[in-house]
């Protein structure tokens, strides 16, 4: 039985890595998003969210949901809470995501599994991959994309790539480098170009495991 391959799509914010994902998905692909994982995972019924209840305080609880804003509020501002918050996480949503392979290697359905994971470096789970996608985009266009679709400010986008590795890091890291400036056209014929690649069956110098 062939080993399906893991691949990891990176980048920072709003540069297009959940629609470098879903390209993905059509051609044949099974994806899961850290970011989706995260939001399973941060119910108070949870155990990983009595953990950052214990760490933040009963207040981020209201209506027996999460207030991310005000969890956002306190962890950007503190460090040293945002270290500890991610400590809780990032082993929880790394979990998560290897039981998701272990279950669609099994089924045998899908060419590939790629994870959208934006802090994949920072999180150091970049071992567990097969290959790394690293998603760029000019800084002014991830800006107006992350305003226009998350209807926030210009500070918050600046806060939340602060706590990240640079694109350019992220971009000397990983194998593939998928530039998204243009067309989704431009976008659709880059991933099928770098799926064609990670999917060919003869011996691939990425693929030294």
């Amino acid at each position: 039985m062939l080993t399906l391959k893991k691949v990891a799509v990176t980048g920072g914010l709003s540069s297009g890595k959940s629609t470098v994902c879903r390209l993905f998905e059509e051609l044949g692909s099974y994806a899961v998003s850290a970011d989706i994982i995260v939001h399973q995972l941060l119910s108070p019924d949870t155990a990983v969210g009595q953990q950052v209840i214990n760490l933040l305080g009963s207040d981020i609880v209201r209506d027996r949901q999460f207030d991310r804003k005000k969890i956002a509020d306190k962890v950007f501002s503190d460090p040293d809470s945002l270290r500890a918050l991610e400590k809780i996480l990032h082993p929880a949503v790394f979990d998560e995501i290897k039981a998701k392979y272990l279950q669609i290697q099994n089924e045998q359905k899908y060419s590939l599994f790629v994870a959208e994971i934006p802090l994949l470096y920072e999180s150091e789970s970049e071992d567990f991959y097969d290959a790394v996608i690293a998603v760029m985009a000019d800084p002014a266009i991830c800006r107006q994309r992350f305003k226009e679709h998350r209807q926030q400010e210009d500070l918050e986008f600046d806060r939340r790539m602060n706590r990240q590795l640079s694109p350019m890091h992220k971009a000397a890291k990983a194998q593939f480098l998928i530039e998204n400036n243009g067309s989704i056209d431009e976008l659709k014929q880059n991933v099928a170009n770098i799926y064609s690649q990670l999917t060919k069956p003869s011996p691939d110098p990425y693929f030294p495991k």
